[in-house]
C-alpha cells in the first residue's frame, strides 16, 4: 500500500538556504519510491514585502511547497506567521495518511497542531547535534521542554545514529525510537571505474570552525614538507577568505586547490577523482559526506564522534582523534599505502545494501505500517 506522507521540517534547502536540510530532501524522495510524498517548509525573509509567498515546485518528482512569510525583528510575531504559513501551506496539500517531521525545534508544534486537530499521527526524524552529550551545555531548558512536548505526541522518534538514540534517551525522551539513518543515492554516487593516478585528498563541507578545515590544511602543509606527490582539494559552501589567505602565505597554489558550492553531481564527480576523503569534524552525527564518499569507492579519514564509528571502519577507513598529529600520521599513511582498504567496488556495495534510497525507503514504511495498519 502506498500511503500519504507530509514532510515538514526545521531545516530545508530554500532560496536563503540553499544547502540546510537537504538530508531531509533526501529523505523524502527515497520515501517516495514506495509512497506518494509531499513536502511543506515554511520559512522567514525579511526582504520581501508580501506577508505570504508560496512557491510550489515538482522538485526530483515530489511536490515541494515553501511558503516565505514577512520576517520581522519580534521573534512573537515571526513565530505566529510561520505557523500561519504553515496552515496555508497545509490547505494547499493534499490530505496525508501520515506526516513525517524533522528535528524536534519550534517550527515542528506544526506536527502536534495537526495531530490534534485533524487526527493525523507523525513520527520525527532527529539530525541535530545540539541533543548530543558533548552540546548538553549549550542545550537550553526551553528548547529541551518544547523538544519533549513534541517527542510526547510522536508515534516515534527515528534518529540518524545510534549514538544520538542512546543520548536523546539519557535526557529524558521515553518515545518508541528506531535507527534509521541517512540516505545516499547511489546511481549517482556511483563507484568510480579506476583510482586517480595523481594522489588527492578531499575535504567537503560547509567549513564552519567545528569541521576544522584550517587543522587539514596545516596538516596537508606539513605533509608537504615531506612528500610531494599529492594535492589536496578543499571547499563548501562556507568562507575561503582565510583558507585562500593561508595557501598563498605558505605558497601552496600548485598543490592545494579551494573551491565554492558544488552541485551534488559535481559532488559525486569530486569524490571518484578523489583518493581518500578526510572529515576532521569536532562533532558530527551522521554525515552523508562519508556515506556519499564511500558509495563513490573512496575511502575516508574521520575523527571517532558520534556516529562516525557506525560508519567508519578498518575496512573503509581509519578513525582518529581530535589530533593534528593523528591526521598527520593517518594521511602519511594512506598516501604511502601503508593501509589496505576494500576495493571502491566493495565500499560501493556497503553503502547499498545499507543506506540505499531502496534500503531506507522500505525502513520508515515498515515503520509507517506499523502506526497504520
Amino acid at each position: 500500500m502506498r500511503y500519504k506522507i507530509l514532510f515538514i521540517s526545521s531545516w530545508f534547502p530554500n532560496k536563503l538556504e540553499p544547502t540546510n536540510g537537504n538530508f531531509v530532501q533526501r529523505h523524502a524522495e527515497a520515501v517516495s519510491l514506495k509512497n506518494e510524498v509531499e513536502i511543506l517548509h515554511c520559512i522567514g525573509d525579511s526582504a520581501q514585502d508580501e506577508k505570504f509567498i508560496f512557491d510550489d515546485q515538482i522538485i526530483n518528482e515530489v511536490r515541494t511547497l515553501v511558503v516565505y512569510y514577512k520576517n520581522t525583528k519580534n521573534p512573537i510575531l515571526n513565530f505566529t506567521r510561520r505557523m500561519t504559513a504553515y496552515k496555508k501551506g497545509f490547505a494547499k496539500m493534499q490530505k496525508p495518511d501520515l506526516v513525517h517531521a524533522n528535528v524536534m525545534q519550534q517550527s515542528m508544534l506544526f506536527a502536534v497542531y495537526l495531530k490534534k486537530i485533524h487526527q493525523i499521527p507523525f513520527v520525527i526524524t532527529e539530525h541535530w547535534s545540539g541533543f548530543l552529550t558533548i552540546n548538553r551545555s549549550k542545550l537550553s531548558k526551553t528548547h529541551l521542554l518544547i523538544s519533549k512536548f513534541i517527542a510526547k505526541n510522536a508515534a516515534y522518534i527515528l534518529p540518524v545514529s545510534q549514538y544520538l538514540l542512546n543520548d536523546l534517551k539519557d535526557l529524558g525522551f521515553q518515545n518508541k525510537m528506531k535507527v534509521v539513518q541517512n540516505v545516499v543515492d547511489t546511481n549517482l554516487f556511483k563507484v568510480k571505474e579506476e583510482t586517480s593516478a595523481n594522489f588527492t585528498f578531499l575535504h567537503i563541507s560547509n567549513l564552519i570552525q567545528l569541521k576544522n578545515p584550517e587543522k587539514i590544511l596545516n596538516a596537508a602543509l606539513k605533509l608537504r614538507e615531506k612528500y610531494k606527490n599529492f594535492t589536496l582539494e578543499i571547499g563548501g559552501d562556507g568562507d575561503l577568505e582565510n583558507l585562500n589567505e593561508i595557501i598563498k602565505k605558505n605558497n601552496a597554489e600548485s598543490f592545494v586547490k579551494t573551491f565554492s558550492i558544488l552541485t551534488l553531481k559535481e559532488v559525486s564527480e569530486k569524490m571518484r577523482k578523489s583518493n581518500c576523503f578526510i572529515l576532521f569534524s569536532d562533532y558530527e552525527n551522521f554525515p552523508c559526506v562519508l556515506l556519499e564518499s564511500l558509495s563513490s569507492g573512496t575511502p575516508a579519514i574521520a575523527t571517532k564522534v558520534g556516529g562516525i564509528p557506525e560508519i567508519i571502519n578498518e575496512k573503509n577507513g581509519i578513525l582518529i582523534s581530535n589530533s593534528e598529529e593523528e591526521l598527520y600520521d593517518a594521511m602519511e599513511s594512506v598516501l604511502l599505502k601503508n593501509k589496505n582498504f576494500d576495493s571502491p567496488k566493495e565500499l560501493h556495495e556497503f553503502v547499498e545494501n545499507n543506506f540505499s534510497m531502496e534500503k531506507i525507503a522500505e525502513k520508515f514504511t515498515d515503520i509507517y505500517q506499523e502506526i497504520l495498519r
